[in-house]
C-alpha cells in the first residue's frame, strides 16, 4: 500500500538537515491546517528551483544562467580564487565585502566515514579551474572543522603540487572578544598566526 499524502510530505521534509520524524510532522501539521497558503509559495519556488539553478560553469556555485553574475563581473580580480565548502559559505564571505576575487564552491568537504571523498567534491573540477592560466593563488576558506581542515590539507598539496600559491584563512579571536570567554585551541591558534604591528 502506497503511503498517505501526509505520510508523504512527512516524509519529505525529513530530508531537511536536522530535521527527525516530530519535527516533520509538526511542519506538516503547521502547513495544512496554518498556512496553507505558504505551502502552496515553498512547493512552486521548490518546483522553481529545481527547474532554474543548475552549477555555474566556472565557480560550481547556484547560478540560473550558465554562468553566474559574480563569475561574469568583470571588476572581480580574477587572480585570486576562494575555495569554500557551500554556498553559504561564499555568501558570508561576500557580505564582508573584503573579498575582491573569484571562488569555487566544492559542495561539501571530504568525510570518509560518510563516503564523501576527492570525486564527490569536485576536486578535479576544482585543478581544472585553478589551472586556468589567470589564477595566481587559491586560498582554502573551508571550516575549521575535522573535516574542513582535511579538505584544505588535501586541495592545498593538489595544488601546489601543480605550482599554484596556496594560502588558508587565518583564525584567530573574534572582534570584540574577550580571551576568557574563548577557547584554548582558538587562543594558540592566534598566537600562532599573529602578524607584526
Amino acid at each position: 500500500m502506497s503511503p498517505s499524502a501526509l505520510e508523504a510530505l512527512i516524509d519529505a521534509l525529513r530530508v531537511l538537515p536536522g530535521v527527525g520524524p516530530k519535527s516533520a510532522a509538526r511542519m506538516a501539521y503547521h502547513l495544512l491546517q496554518r498556512n496553507r497558503g505558504g505551502a502552496a509559495r515553498l512547493a512552486t519556488a521548490i518546483h522553481q528551483a529545481l527547474e532554474r539553478l543548475h552549477h555555474c560553469q566556472r565557480c560550481n556555485d547556484f547560478s540560473e544562467a550558465p554562468m553566474c553574475s559574480l563569475c561574469r563581473n568583470p571588476r572581480r580580480d580574477a587572480r585570486l580564487l576562494c575555495v569554500v565548502e557551500m554556498p553559504a559559505d561564499l555568501n558570508r564571505l561576500e557580505e564582508t565585502q573584503a573579498y575582491r576575487g573569484l571562488y569555487f564552491v566544492l559542495m561539501g568537504r571530504l568525510s570518509p566515514l560518510d563516503g564523501v571523498g576527492p570525486r564527490e567534491i569536485g576536486l578535479e573540477t576544482l585543478m581544472a579551474r585553478a589551472q586556468d592560466g589567470v589564477t595566481e593563488e587559491v586560498i582554502l576558506a573551508t571550516n575549521f572543522t575535522a573535516e574542513g581542515e582535511a579538505t584544505a590539507h588535501y586541495a592545498g598539496e593538489l595544488l601546489k603540487a601543480r605550482g599554484l600559491r596556496v594560502s588558508r584563512i587565518a583564525r584567530g579571536l573574534p572582534a570584540g572578544g574577550e580571551l576568557e570567554h574563548v577557547d584554548g585551541m582558538t587562543i594558540a591558534q592566534a598566537l600562532q598566526d599573529r602578524r607584526p604591528v
